[in-house]
This record gives structure tokens, sequence and C-alpha cells, in this order.
């Protein structure tokens, strides 16, 4: 039996600390064609999905938290009650999808049960047809997800865009062993360096302990980007060039990541100021997960990022200064040891007896954060295009979890030629979604149209575009 780590078992904890919450992540793959005969369909499904050990097993808690929870493989696992069928009401677009896929996501998964649903959806428009995967956080994060779901489709070697990923080392950078050495000027001296290494290291980490800590007990202006929520969800999706986002990096000089969230900047930007609240430095702290996982381990099911908590520069107007200062923030978040001093304490946790790290987690999962306003995470998708039974996968949408007083939830996913956005919200506090989706989309074109010009300063003192420069 494979016990689940802290990590693991803190999305079922941070679950509990909320009746309205669901932690389960999900994503829709839309193909193209006809759609096979369901029974034939469900079936193979079925068969793919059971290959994975994880979709096989159930959790077995143990009382007041004496040991962690385990998995342990359920022998009769029942098909009928998690690969489930389901038909879009006309005209089957985008809106009717994204409505139905709200619905399923907000209900939670039963924890009786293997922690995951398949659900196969008919009636899209233009004779496609999709299926949503659904499962709990405590399985898998979105680099491991992804891996899963595209191993669940026809011949594929789950190769994605996470092999560019570099996983957490074992030991900060710099980090060695004295050079043993009968010379003793040359053994002082190698110990001189591993001792001024591991220190400087250290205090890395600390910093960064420093800034993640002050980042979640510091609460952000009142806004109504936070705040409880419902029962009830929204979602949107929207697709970008990856093309186009490639050429904005290159002309900038900046990463995939940054202009992904230069584009959440601006829409988030525009919806403060249309529902009247000034747009302030420190108006959009945002949770960043990062992963540490390394090549080896992509699809290993289980989490293993760390986070990053940087301010979204929603106070600045120009898209290029937006971009610029994502990328200098990020960058600062990377420099001050955060990434590190998460991942040392997701380690150290999990050496510390879990009935002690279960209270420590349980509580302050139930305690109103206000220092994070919302998620955006970023995961690397399969680089080839997917199929299905024969069937093209031409949009793969994914779908964030929503907890802990954020009221909305953002996750960014690459595949094949596009980069996808699905934003998740709560149905009565974030009934714009849409927008927020739509304000991407024209975030990342004007990026682009930038990326193809020059700028002139106008008689105003502004910035004009000048195509073709």
């Amino acid at each position: 039996m494979e016990q689940l780590t802290i990590l693991d078992a803190g999305f079922l904890q941070a679950e509990d600390s909320d009746p309205h919450v669901s932690l389960a992540i999900g994503a829709i793959a839309v193909l193209a064609g006809p759609m096979p005969e369901f029974d034939s369909l469900a079936a193979d499904l079925g068969e793919r999905v059971l290959a994975v050990p994880r979709f096989r097993q159930v959790l077995r808690t143990h009382p007041l938290d004496l040991g962690a929870p385990e998995w342990v493989d359920d022998a009769r696992v029942d098909l009928s009650h998690h690969i489930r069928r389901a038909a879009l009401p006309r005209p089957g677009d985008d809106g009717a999808l994204f409505r139905w896929a709200a619905e399923v996501m907000e209900r939670r998964l039963d924890r009786d049960r293997p922690l995951w649903e398949c659900w196969i959806v008919d009636g899209l428009a233009h004779n496609r047809w999709a299926v949503l995967m659904k499962i709990h956080h405590c399985i898998a994060d979105g680099v491991a997800a992804t891996h899963l779901l595209a191993h669940l489709c026809d011949g594929q070697d789950g190769e994605t865009f996470a092999t560019e990923l570099r996983g957490a080392q074992p030991a900060p950078t710099g980090w060695r062993l004295p050079t043993l050495s009968l010379n003793p000027i040359e053994w002082m001296t190698s110990a001189w360096r591993t001792s001024r290494d591991v220190t400087s290291a250290a205090t890395q980490v600390m910093h960064g302990a420093v800034e993640i800590a002050g980042g979640l007990l510091r609460p952000t202006p009142a806004s109504s980007l936070t705040g409880p929520v419902t029962d009830l969800r929204r979602y949107a999706a929207v697709e970008v060039s990856l093309s186009d986002v490639h050429r904005i990096c290159e002309r900038f000089d900046v990463t995939v990541n940054d202009v992904a969230l230069a584009a959440i900047t601006d829409s988030f930007r525009t919806i403060l100021m249309r529902r009247g609240e000034k747009p302030r430095r420190t108006s959009l702290r945002t949770l960043v997960p990062v992963s540490v996982r390394s090549a080896d381990a992509a699809d290993r099911p289980d989490n293993r990022v760390s986070v990053m908590l940087p301010y979204l520069p929603v106070e600045k107007a120009d898209p290029i200064q937006q971009l610029q200062t994502v990328h200098d923030r990020l960058g600062r978040s990377k420099a001050s040891g955060q990434r590190e001093a998460g991942n040392l304490f997701v380690s150290a946790a999990n050496a510390i007896p879990f009935p002690l790290t279960a209270w420590a987690v349980r509580t302050l999962t139930r305690l109103p954060q206000r220092g994070v306003v919302t998620l955006a995470t970023n995961v690397p998708g399969p680089r080839k295009r997917l199929r299905l039974r024969g069937r093209e996968v031409i949009r793969l949408l994914p779908i964030p979890p929503l907890a802990l007083r954020l009221r909305t939830g953002i996750a960014i996913l690459s595949y094949a030629d596009h980069l996808a956005f699905g934003i998740i919200g709560d149905y009565d506090a974030a009934p714009d979604v849409t927008e927020l989706a739509e304000g991407i989309e024209r975030a990342v074109t004007r990026l682009a149209d930038l990326s193809n010009g020059h700028w002139r300063c106008t008689p105003v003192g502004t910035l004009a575009l000048v195509q073709g420069g």
C-alpha cells in the first residue's frame, strides 16, 4: 500500500475545509467526426483507464489521522459509476459545453470509489463530440494528469512540452562535498567553498520562506476577487496561437509563461475597472504553481509542485510595461528562493509524523486566507495532436480547481500549436469569466501585433504602433 504525501493529502484537507468547493481538476478533449458507438467506446476507455493502477484504487483513511491515507486496490471497480454519457442541448456551442462542464466540476467525487470520472459528451455543433476527464487533485498535479490523459489516446508515447522542464535538484546549486586531498591548503579551500555555498543556499531558502509566509499572511486590499464561494461554478475557455506567443517571446525576450501571465494581467485590469475598482500594485497577488518534477517522473501520479506568489501588475495600463514587469517580478520571485523554500517545506513536512502535519494543514486551510487573489497554473501539454479511436483531438481545454476563498482560477495548457486558457469562477461572485477569457485573447493578439511593429511617441506622450517596423 502506498501512502499519500503531505502535499497530496493537503488537497483532501483543503476540500474538507469548505463544503462549497471541489478539489478536482479536469480537461475537455473536443474531437472531430461522428462519435463512435457509446458502449464500444466506453469499454475501450475503461480498459485504457484501468491500465493505470491509481484509477483502480480507493483511499483508506485512519481514525484521528493517526496515519497518512493509503491507496488500496478496489477489486470491485464498477465502470458504470465512472464512465458516463451526456448530450448537450442545441445548438451545442461553446456556451452549452462550458455550462455543462461547470456543473460537472462543481460536484465532489465520491471518496468511497476511485477518484475519477470520464464523461463522453455528444451533441456538439459541427459534427463534434467531447470527452471530459475529471480526477481529484490528490492523485496528480497538472503535469502528471496531462501525461495520464495522453496515455488514454491512440498509440501515444506521452511526449509533452514538459520534457523542457527541469525538476528541482536534490541539493541547492553549487552545494558540493569537500574534495578529499592530502594537501591541507586545497582541503581547507574546498571546505570553505562548501561552507560558503551552503550558507548562501540556506540564506536564499530562508528569504524565499519569509516571502511566501508574508504573501499568505499579508492581506490584499479589499476586492470583489476574493471572499467566500458558493456551490455553483462558471467556466470559460479561449485558445491563442502558440506561434504568436513564440513571436512575442522572441521580440521581447520573455518566456511563454510571461506572455500568458501578462495577458491575464491585462484582462483582470479590465475586469477590475469595469467593476468600479481601482487596480493597485497589490491588487492581484497570484498563486503560481511551479513544477519540481524531474523528467523521469513525468507520468508518476502524485503532486510535485512548489509555489511563487508574485503580484501581477494590474496597476500598469501599457501592455509592454505589463509584460516586462511580469518578467521582472517572476525573475525576482525565482531568484528570491520561493520555489526552493516551498519544495523544502514540503520535503521537511513529509519527515514529520503525519498526525502533526495533518492537524497543522487542516488548521491553516480553515483560516480565511486573504493574501492570495487568484490562481494561474501553466501546464505543458502534448506536443503532437492526439487521436482517440481514430478521431483527432482538435481542442484540449484545462479546468483548474477552486478553493481557499479564490473566486477565480486559471489553468494554461499548451497543446500542439495552441495555448489554451481555462477559467473557472464562482457562479455568483465571478459572473464575468467569459469576459475574462475574451480579454486574455485580446491581450495576446495585441502583444502579437506589437511584436510585428515598433513604437513611436505621439504628441500627447503616449505610445502608438507603426505596422511593419
